[in-house]
């Protein structure tokens, strides 16, 4: 998706047996052509014409090798329109904290129960949280938890005593993001019903984020490609370069 069109532009089918909505989208983009953020955003609003509010997509493409411990990029980072999807939070915690939880607006609470319930195949939550106490038992879940991007962990905030200030954060549009094995972030960033303004807003944060997460130990071009989407578009390419001059805030 980052080097061209994205995969769903083409799909490995012919261009005879698309639909007129997806070739009408076809027409509309040069797949070749890096387009300004904001000329991105009004043309994946602008193709975003599925009968359903489509969500919009950020992929990042790093300068990064993922197979080295020292080039990882994963961090947090609060969008300032949140993403559109309000976020089911599991705590996993023991005693008082149980209750502080529940008062900040947790989904789900409990203890050893809950963990039961994940390893019996549960999954029906978007985020866990999770207190230092309990991770020797909520580590049994790292094989499920890991590869989904839910596993609790220090470094974005997850494993904390603070609970009710980290429900709060991922309620109100706090994100997670990290770099999958081929070296790209992909993140939802908004709704097509979101304004350009607040999707350029969303996206800028992301962006910023990512950039400040750079590795110390990456050398060379660390963004090499940026793209956006919609649910049921094409991938429309960004100029990374112009996004790496703008002053951060």
């Amino acid at each position: 998706m980052i080097a061209a069109v994205s995969a769903k532009t083409t799909g490995g089918m012919k261009m005879s047996s698309k639909s007129k909505r997806f070739k009408a989208i076809l027409e509309k983009i040069d797949p070749i052509k890096e387009y300004q953020l904001e000329d991105a955003i009004s043309l994946v609003k602008e193709c975003a014409t599925a009968k359903f509010d489509e969500s919009i997509e950020l992929h990042v493409k790093l300068g990064v090798d993922p197979r080295h411990a020292d080039q990882q990029v994963r961090s947090t980072v609060g969008l300032p329109h949140g993403t559109g999807h309000t976020k089911k939070v599991l705590v996993i915690a023991a005693g008082e904290k149980l209750k502080e939880a529940e008062d900040a607006g947790a989904d789900f609470v409990g203890g050893d129960e809950k963990v039961a319930q994940i390893e019996g195949g549960w999954l029906d939550f978007d985020a866990v949280i999770a207190t230092p106490d309990v991770m020797k038992t909520v580590g049994r879940l790292g094989k499920v938890l890991g590869p989904r991007g839910l596993m609790p962990s220090a470094k974005t905030n997850t494993v904390t005593f603070d609970v009710a200030s980290a429900v709060k954060e991922i309620k109100a549009g706090r994100i997670e993001f990290r770099v999958d094995k081929a070296g790209i972030i992909h993140n939802g960033v908004g709704r097509a019903s979101f304004t350009a303004e607040q999707l350029t807003d969303n996206v800028k944060a992301l962006l910023r984020a990512i950039i400040k997460a750079r590795p110390s130990a990456v050398k060379g071009t660390y963004l090499k490609g940026v793209s956006i989407a919609s649910t049921m578009g094409v991938g429309i390419k960004v100029d990374a370069a112009s996004i790496q001059k703008e002053p951060a805030e």
